[in-house]
């Protein structure tokens, strides 16, 4: 069996009056949201990152790139079910993902199980979440911005080698 591993990296600025979406799920007591050519979901646009980088397919940007309409204000669940279909197409199968949040807000502790049951359910996907603050260092421990990291193994019959 042919195994790869992708890596995937979001980062979005935050914007008052804008809706946050994480991981999926919306967070309305949230006063500010990330903003972005789509819904700005920080750990969906990293997940399809990993995805489409184990599966030799480019990136986010050059396949979901912010100069096509088509994507405008996309739902980032939108975005992965086609990354899942693009790989698919290519033959390949997602063994699992682990995401890491990367900001102070919004705190993903208490809604973790529900954002990977969520997307398990509508993406028959295995994901680990997980979220981190960096101190007070940098744009997202200013507050200022949200990030996210992925890793993703994608696997297929074949050899390895």
């Amino acid at each position: 069996m042919d195994l790869r591993i992708g890596i995937g990296t979001d980062v979005h600025r935050l914007v008052e009056g804008r809706p946050m979406r994480i991981a999926g799920l919306d967070w309305p007591e949230e006063t500010s949201g990330p903003e972005g050519h789509s819904d700005g979901d920080v750990v969906l646009h990293a997940v399809c990152d990993a995805l489409l980088s184990a599966a030799g397919l480019g990136d986010l940007g050059s396949n979901f790139g912010s100069s096509d309409p088509e994507w405008a204000g996309a739902d980032s669940n939108d975005l992965l079910a086609e990354t899942l279909r693009r790989v698919g197409d290519a033959g390949w199968s997602v063994g699992n993902v682990a995401v890491q949040l990367i900001g102070n807000r919004p705190r993903l502790g208490a809604r973790r199980a529900d954002a990977e049951a969520a997307l398990a359910d509508r993406h028959g996907l295995t994901v680990s979440i997980s979220a981190t603050t960096t101190d007070g260092l940098g744009l997202t421990g200013r507050g200022e911005g949200l990030a996210a990291v992925a890793t993703a193994l994608v696997t297929r019959p074949g050899h390895l080698g």
